[in-house]
C-alpha cells in the first residue's frame, strides 16, 4: 500500500471519501492482468464505490458535500479518495446503507440491461440464472422477478440454492453435468427457458443452450467458470435461439442516456423496497488480496466489500 496526496476534482468531477470498494469476480480479473481491456499500470484496483462527497469541481450540480453516494470508475477504488466523474456519481437513497452501495450499481445495471435490452424479458416466460447465489446473478433474479418472470436458479451448492430462493427465484436446480437437461426439462415442465442469463459460461453452457425452448435468448454476462466455451452455430438455426453479449462498461460509454434511465429506475425501485442488494463478506481494507482472491473464488453468496472507512 502506498500513501499517494489526496486528489483535486477537476471540472466536472466529485471527490468522493471512500467508504466500501465492491470486489467482485471482474475487479479481481482486471487486476490480475486477465480482463479483456488491460489498464495501464500503476493501477489502482477497484470499480465500484460508495461514500461521501468531499469537495465538487466546477460545473458539477447533481451532488454536493456531504451526500451520501455510489459512484463508478474503471479502476482507483481501493483508497481512501477517489475523484470520479460526476455522470457516474449517483446520491443514495436514505433506506440504502454504504455497503450495499458498494455492490449495487454495476450487477444491478448489468442485469436490467441485459433483462429488458438485450433480452427483451416478457413478463410469464421461463428464466434460467447461473451463478444465481453471485452477486450478479442475484441482481437477475430480483430483476427477473419485478419483471415477472418465472427463474430456476442454477448454483453448486445447497447453500447457494437456498440462499437465490431467498432472493425470489421459484425453483432451483444444481450443476452437476450428469442428467442435467433431464432434471431442467422437469422443472420446466417438458419444455425449457426461454432466457438464460449466463455470467458463468462455464460447464453447462452448450447444455443450457440446447436446454432452450424455441426462441430463447442466452446473454453471456461473463466467463467465471474458466476457459471461454465454443458453440456450433447450427444450434442457433436449429432452436430459432440468439446468443446475446451483454457488457456493461461500453454501455455505459456508448449509451449515457438509457445508463442514466436505468440508474434512476434501479434507485426508485430501491426506494420502493423492491430491490434490496445483499452484501458478502466484509473484508479489511489491509486484507484487499484476500478480497480480490474470495473475488475470483465465487466461493460465497452476494458480493464482497472491501471496508475502506469506518463510515461502512
Amino acid at each position: 500500500m502506498v500513501e499517494p496526496p489526496v486528489p483535486s476534482p477537476a471540472n466536472g468531477q466529485v471527490l468522493i471519501r471512500v467508504a466500501a470498494c465492491g470486489m467482485g469476480y471482474v475487479d479481481a480479473l482486471v487486476a490480475t492482468g486477465g480482463y479483456q481491456v488491460k489498464p495501464p499500470v500503476p493501477f489502482t484496483p477497484g470499480h465500484e464505490i460508495s461514500g461521501v462527497v468531499e469537495r465538487v469541481g466546477a460545473s458539477v450540480d447533481n451532488v454536493r458535500s456531504g451526500d451520501r453516494v455510489m459512484a463508478y470508475s474503471f479502476g482507483g477504488g481501493l483508497a481512501e479518495y477517489v475523484a470520479v466523474p460526476a455522470e457516474m456519481v449517483e446520491r443514495i437513497p436514505d433506506c440504502m446503507t454504504l455497503p450495499q452501495a458498494a455492490v449495487f450499481r454495476i450487477n444491478y445495471l448489468t442485469a436490467l440491461h441485459g433483462l429488458a435490452d438485450r433480452a427483451q424479458l416478457r413478463a410469464g416466460e421461463r428464466m434460467l440464472v447461473f451463478g444465481a447465489a453471485g452477486g450478479v446473478g442475484t441482481a437477475a433474479v430480483q430483476i427477473g422477478r419485478i419483471l415477472g418472470a418465472e427463474i430456476v436458479a442454477a448454483a453448486s451448492t445447497e447453500e447457494k440454492r437456498a440462499f437465490a430462493k431467498a432472493q425470489g427465484a421459484q425453483q432451483v436446480i444444481d450443476t452437476e453435468p450428469d442428467g442435467w437437461r433431464d432434471r431442467l426439462k422437469a422443472l420446466c415442465g417438458g419444455s425449457g427457458p426461454t432466457v438464460v442469463f449466463d455470467p458463468v459460461c462455464g460447464p453447462l453452457f452448450e447444455a443450457a443452450f440446447r436446454s432452450q425452448a424455441w426462441g430463447g435468448r442466452h446473454l453471456v454476462i461473463g466467463f467465471a467458470g474458466g476457459p471461454i466455451p465454443k458453440l456450433s452455430v447450427n444450434l442457433a438455426l436449429m432452436k430459432g435461439s440468439a446468443l446475446v453479449g451483454v457488457d456493461v462498461r461500453q454501455l455505459q460509454e456508448l449509451e449515457p442516456v438509457r445508463t442514466r434511465d436505468h440508474v434512476d429506475r434501479l434507485l426508485q425501485w430501491v426506494g420502493e423496497g423492491r430491490l434490496c442488494p445483499p452484501v458478502g463478506k466484509t473484508f479489511a481494507f489491509e486484507d484487499y488480496a484476500a478480497a480480490m482472491t474470495n473475488g475470483i473464488s465465487g466461493s460465497g453468496p452476494g458480493k464482497a466489500i472491501v471496508r475502506i472507512s469506518e463510515d461502512a
